[in-house]
């Protein structure tokens, strides 16, 4: 990776919402927008545009089964990050 690619994953990081997603999805393994909406308290058209911008830089990825699309935390790097802070954002 260069210092572009990772400027992006921590800008994709850095705002609380994104954050807390991507800490629920290293939680929880897949999770769609239905539960983030239930957890995070926020409307579905936000949770999708940030879910956007995670899924450009490619920190998660969608996978679709049926009508439901799941996301999954599938960069290495974002996880390493996650794991190094040590906060359990899920639970605010």
């Amino acid at each position: 990776m260069n210092a572009q690619e990772y400027s992006e994953i921590f800008k994709a990081l850095s705002h609380p919402l994104r954050l807390k997603i991507a800490c629920g999805l290293m939680h929880k393994g897949k999770c769609n927008v239905n539960t983030m909406v239930e957890r995070l308290k926020v409307s579905q058209s936000l949770i999708s545009q940030h879910l956007n911008i995670l899924k450009n830089c490619g920190v998660i990825k969608g996978y679709r089964e049926g009508n439901i699309i799941w996301y999954k935390l599938e960069n290495e790097l974002a996880l390493k990050l996650l794991k190094n802070i040590e906060l359990n954002l899920c639970d605010e």
